[in-house]
């Protein structure tokens, strides 16, 4: 008996749908931008213009150190993650003008008119190599929800409404009563590993 011939399955056209497929894909995926960190970098100095050590005030200093068990330490004491916010919150503030904490100076702001505010403070953010990242974005997710804390505390004050709903103007005045000041140091080694 003669054997019978299957019939081949032309396969010139699979390439074409491979391709289609993919551009399929491509265009159909949504992709979530709102990640990462939202920071404004400072401008790059001149070529020409000299380094100056800058002089802070050592009470105008809100220090925050992570370590590589992601232990949080603050101004010299440990700290769970959950109450860094509030503590940042009433360093930023000063409501009681605490010596210990920082110096508030005078300053015009329209919409307020003269308004003591802590305008010289640093809040010094420094993490270790071997921190985990998800630890060290917490940290930082807690300090700027102090700032947008106090931010629409105030507004809700003044204005009656969520800081969000402003118009410009009136949020560029909050901002100059609090200004978001995070320094952000390189990352060391605290006695973990290299």
């Amino acid at each position: 008996m003669a054997k019978r011939k299957c019939p081949e399955i032309n396969a010139s056209s699979m390439a074409d749908i491979a391709f289609l497929l993919l551009i399929f894909f491509l265009v159909t995926t949504t992709m979530s931008v709102d990640k990462g960190l939202s920071r404004r970098l400072p401008a790059p100095l001149p070529e020409n213009m000299e380094k100056q050590s800058v002089e802070v005030n050592k009470r105008n200093t809100f220090i925050v150190l992570l370590n590589s068990n992601n232990q949080l330490l603050v101004q010299g004491e440990f700290l769970n993650v959950k109450d860094l916010r509030e503590k940042a919150k009433v360093f930023i503030k000063n409501e009681f003008n605490d010596p210990n904490m920082p110096v508030k100076k005078p300053m015009d702001v329209e919409f307020f008119g003269t308004v003591e505010v802590t305008k010289d403070h640093i809040i010094s953010l420094q993490n270790d190599r071997m921190t985990q990242y998800q630890a060290y974005i917490e940290v930082q997710n807690e300090l700027v929800a102090a700032y947008n804390e106090l931010r629409d505390e105030l507004s809700r004050a003044k204005f009656g409404m969520a800081y969000e709903s402003l118009d410009e103007e009136r949020q560029k005045a909050i901002q100059k009563i609090y200004p978001q000041k995070i320094s952000e140091a390189e990352p060391k080694n605290y006695g973990g590993k290299k």
